[in-house]
């Protein structure tokens, strides 16, 4: 395929030199305590010099799939079978051998099923790889199944009627955010090292945040969305992955943020690859401290806390602190950006039921859905483009703040992660939308902006649920942000802090 490319051998052999601190030592049969202490580049290393086979990498990952997912529901589509039979054919990439879970949204696997979360998408099975997939395949990567999504990507909780509420691993009676809560929960519950997670809003950061894990949003332009889009919610969607180490998230966006032709724009290239920039610590970095959310409103005090410690641990490490934030009107962009994601919506459901042969049924969808269906269908030409003009300004007014600020620190989400059914897609709208806004009053921004931006896992409250730290930094700069965050992994690691499932 022609988007399909690896790292250098130089690169791949300097991944391998430097990354023995991770591996464990192993006798002949690989036990899920040993499979845990790795990360997926940890893994692949194992696999390379034969020290366990990918086929039993594959059966642990499954084994342990089989032990969990009945509390979490965090894949909804298993292809162990397929998976376990694949092992002994899979490429040599750089992540040979690692399982993996796509998310069920818009990036598909050929002839396995892509719901996108919803009843009208049950029988939807695509034709085609997406590039994206086609690239973690030429990685190497084993696919396993597909992680669990509320319905087309809409909510910070992942609970469709489809498959069913999705469970945080460190708290089941709480969300494990969304819309990656799927990817988010496996990924926490020891499934799997790394998986797939796209980021409309924040749902990449938010169950990362809740669900103690490093999740990195790119640049705009950065992962390709072919062959189906050229955009997601025009721009404001971008997918990356959830992890537990910062590696394994900057060797993925080296494997799979690239440009596929026909894309009508990309992300400006980094110099070298992002894996190579963990190799040394960043600059001394100007940090604009943020202690209320972009709404204005206050963090809950364990978030609040966590801005805090962050903060002082970032200057403990020679950076320095300002208290600032940039005077941009979320709550006005956030309306500016539904009229985006609304019309997104409303064209992907009418395509749906044009293929399908059916008139539009509020019957076939959620309640929220179905509302921003209806909100979609009535913007008219200029209104989508008055919504993309003033999402593209906020881009404007963003770089104007960040050119005092290398970084941007605040908490990920509002408050500590809520309980099932807080964000409820079938009850009353405005309650729905009312509650999101006010948990969700962080992120949004940086897909306006397009800018990356990261929840770094770097905080639990008394009651030991994770609290993300968040930090954003300039447009095409995810290099600084993942610098700054394999620092604070090695000053405040987390890799060892894992829910008792």
């Amino acid at each position: 395929m022609p988007w399909v490319c690896y790292l250098s051998s130089s690169v791949i052999d300097n991944l391998r030199a430097n990354h023995h601190a991770m591996r464990p030592n192993y006798g002949d049969d690989m036990e899920f305590s040993e499979y845990r202490a790795c990360d997926a580049i940890a893994l692949t290393e194992l696999i390379c010099d034969k020290e366990v086979s990918a086929e039993e990498v594959c059966k642990t990952a499954i084994d342990r799939a089989i032990a969990v997912n009945p509390q979490i529901n965090a894949i909804v589509h298993e292809r162990f079978e397929k998976a376990l039979a694949e092992s002994s054919k899979l490429p040599s990439g750089p992540l040979k051998g690692v399982p993996y879970l796509i998310k069920d949204l818009a990036f598909y696997q050929e002839n396995e099923p892509a719901t996108l979360g919803s009843r009208l998408f049950a029988d939807y099975i695509p034709d085609h790889d997406s590039a994206y997939t086609a690239m973690c395949k030429a990685a190497g990567l084993n696919i396993i199944g597909r992680s669990n999504s509320p319905e087309l990507g809409l909510s910070g909780n992942t609970e469709p009627v489809l498959h069913g509420a999705c469970a945080n691993p460190w708290n089941p009676n709480h969300s494990a955010g969304g819309s990656s809560g799927g990817a988010a929960s496996a990924v926490a519950a020891g499934i799997l090292p790394v998986a797939h997670a796209t980021d409309g809003g924040g749902s990449i950061r938010i169950p990362a945040a809740q669900c103690g894990l490093f999740g990195l949003k790119p640049t705009r332009g950065r992962v390709s969305f072919a062959p189906d889009a050229g955009e997601g919610w025009g721009g404001l969607s971008i997918g990356h992955v959830v992890s537990r180490s910062v590696r394994d998230s900057a060797l993925m966006l080296d494997l799979t943020g690239q440009t596929v032709a026909g894309d009508p724009y990309t992300a400006p290239p980094n110099v070298r690859p992002f894996l190579d920039e963990l190799h040394e610590p960043p600059k001394r970095l100007r940090i604009a401290l943020m202690r209320k959310t972009h709404r204005g409103t206050d963090f809950h005090t364990d978030n609040l806390e966590a801005i805090e410690n962050a903060a002082k641990l970032c200057e403990d490490l020679g950076h320095e602190v300002v208290e600032d934030s940039p005077e941009i009107d979320l709550a006005t962009l956030r309306r500016s950006s539904g009229l985006v994601s609304q019309a997104n919506i409303c064209r992907v459901l009418e395509r749906r039921w044009e293929a399908l042969g059916r008139e539009p049924n509020e019957n076939d969808v959620e309640r929220a859905t179905w509302y921003t269906y209806e909100r979609g269908k009535s913007i008219t030409a200029r209104q989508y483009l008055d919504g993309l003009a003033a999402v593209h300004e906020s881009g404007r007014q963003f770089a104007a703040f960040m050119s005092n600020y290398d970084v941007i620190l605040s908490a990920t989400v509002s408050a500590p992660p809520p309980p099932l059914g807080h964000l409820d897609m079938n009850g009353d709208p405005a309650t729905f939308i009312e509650r999101t806004n006010e948990v969700i009053a962080v992120t949004p921004l940086h897909n306006a902006t397009g800018t990356p931006a990261m929840s770094v896992p770097l905080h639990w409250n008394a009651d030991g649920l994770p609290i993300g730290v968040h930090f954003a930094g300039r447009f095409g700069e995810e290099n600084t942000l993942l610098k700054l965050a394999a620092q604070l992994e090695s000053a405040a690691p987390w890799f060892d802090r894992v829910p008792r499932l």
